[in-house]
């Protein structure tokens, strides 16, 4: 019997697998980017361990401990919830001062922002110097909260300040506004409104994206200023109105520098500026008591995530998007 002696088929060879060497050739580009994009942010994310996440999750132990500032960590006690149990049944200037600033919020916000939004209405139209004009009525909020502008307001509203100046012009006599328990509240509050610049430029930004069509159209419609106003110009700017609200908001709850400023750190006259971050302030560092005023500031950081939680939530049966979709 013959035996075949045929060489056997070639079998088609597959696409070679790329060795280690040519692996590591290929992802040492991306691997090096890598690197480079954690170098870059190395600073930033220090500053977040450092400055940020680690303060906070030590300060999240203090509110369980007695920790006075004065005692070596050694000796610091752990008291469980007496801290948030003190603040809640025991302390009378705590609820006082959860008072004054939902008081001082509830107000000031919302005069501040309706300030801003009917400036910004007024500040949209073409004439002479109107960026002049812009520029002067958002300068008080380039000052921020500083102390400066604080002192200056202090001066300007005590009895023989510029404000009660003005009042004797027309034969009104002024009262010793920051100093007067019924006044001195206000006062901050007016401070709060007359710095209005930042959200004024955020509605003005709003209302150049709004098209002129829709006015036009509602014109041909018959709708006056006041219709068009109230068809056109809040639902196209309710997610700018949103989002100022939530920022003032926040920023209303944190009032500390004036109130300070005002009452040299005590919250009066009689405690009618008692802000929550003042009353937080004089806790920690005037009275010591470290561990409570973590507590304070813990309890606060969660009612701020409660409020900003409920405005999202709320949000979305007044606030309407340019696409038609409400979020």
């Amino acid at each position: 019997m013959a035996v075949s002696t045929a060489p056997p088929a070639a079998v088609p060879a597959g696409p070679a697998s790329p060795g280690p060497a040519s692996r590591r050739g290929r992802g040492g580009p991306r691997r090096r980017e890598n690197i480079a994009g954690y170098v870059f942010l190395s600073p930033w994310l220090l500053g977040l361990m450092g400055i940020t996440a680690i303060p906070m999750l030590l300060s999240l132990y203090l509110s369980f401990t007695n920790y006075d500032a004065l005692t070596d960590f050694s000796a610091v006690k752990w008291v469980g919830f007496d801290n948030y149990r003190t603040m809640f049944t025991a302390d009378p200037s705590y609820w006082h001062a959860v008072r004054v600033t939902v008081m001082f919020a509830l107000i000031a916000v919302p005069l501040k922002l309706a300030t801003a939004l009917g400036v910004a209405l007024l500040l949209n139209r073409a004439f002479r110097g109107v960026g002049l004009f812009r520029g002067l009525f958002y300068l008080p909020s380039l000052l921020g909260g500083s102390v400066a502008l604080a002192i200056v307001w202090v001066n300007m509203f005590n009895r023989e300040g510029a404000f009660n100046s003005l009042l004797s012009v027309f034969g009104i006599e002024g009262a010793p506004w920051v100093n007067d328990p019924d006044w001195a509240l206000e006062t901050l509050m007016v401070l709060a409104i007359w710095q209005f610049g930042a959200p004024m430029v955020i509605f003005l930004a709003g209302l150049k994206q709004i098209p002129t069509e829709l006015y036009e159209a509602a014109s041909v419609d018959g709708a006056n200023p006041w219709r068009q106003f109230r068809a056109v110009t809040l639902p196209m700017l309710s997610p700018v109105i949103f989002f100022n609200l939530v920022l003032e908001t926040i920023n209303g709850f944190q009032g500390f520098t004036s109130a300070f400023v005002l009452s040299n750190g005590t919250g009066g006259p009689v405690d009618s500026t008692l802000m929550y971050s003042l009353n937080l302030y004089i806790k920690g560092f005037t009275e010591l008591q470290m561990g409570y005023a973590s507590a304070m500031a813990w309890v606060f950081l969660v009612a701020i995530a409660l409020i900003t939680v409920v405005l999202f939530s709320t949000g979305r049966f007044w606030v309407h998007y340019s696409d038609g979709e409400d979020r």
